[in-house]
């Protein structure tokens, strides 16, 4: 297998090879495990709360399960990315940018193995964002 510096040092001519699709598909399935395990211990967490006879023990133990239930949130829709990318590396579509079309690049890759959008379309559309929200 494909190390990540070999990766990194690999020419524009073998993007998305089937060597680095398999480095890409052995990260995110990884990534899918660490998900779901995290998301498993937050359910095991919100299904067994301690006991609370104090109010200000009750009022912490309400924040956290808040606290808890956005981030199994996050952890679901992570994985549905999880899953997307996957289904896009079956089809040949992983890499590229979902907009132009244009390598997303190996770099962006590594730091976000989930990623539709190439940067620029990436900026142009949190820009946007934030013009439409203030």
């Amino acid at each position: 297998m494909i190390t990540e510096q070999e990766l990194r040092l690999a020419p524009d001519t073998e993007y998305m090879s089937d060597e680095q699709q398999y480095f890409f598909k052995q990260l995110l399935l990884a990534q899918k495990q660490h998900t779901q395990n995290h998301l498993e211990q937050i359910k095991q967490q919100l299904a067994n709360p301690p006991e609370c006879n104090d109010e200000a023990d009750r009022a912490q133990l309400e924040d956290d399960m808040a606290i808890k239930l956005r981030l199994a949130d996050r952890e679901y829709r992570l994985l549905r990315k999880i899953d997307s990318a996957l289904r896009r590396l079956h089809t040949g579509e992983y890499g590229f940018c979902q907009e132009t079309g244009e390598p997303i690049g190996i770099e962006r890759l590594l730091i976000r193995p989930t990623a539709e959008f190439g940067t620029d379309v990436k900026v142009i559309s949190e820009e946007k964002e934030k013009f439409y929200a203030s």
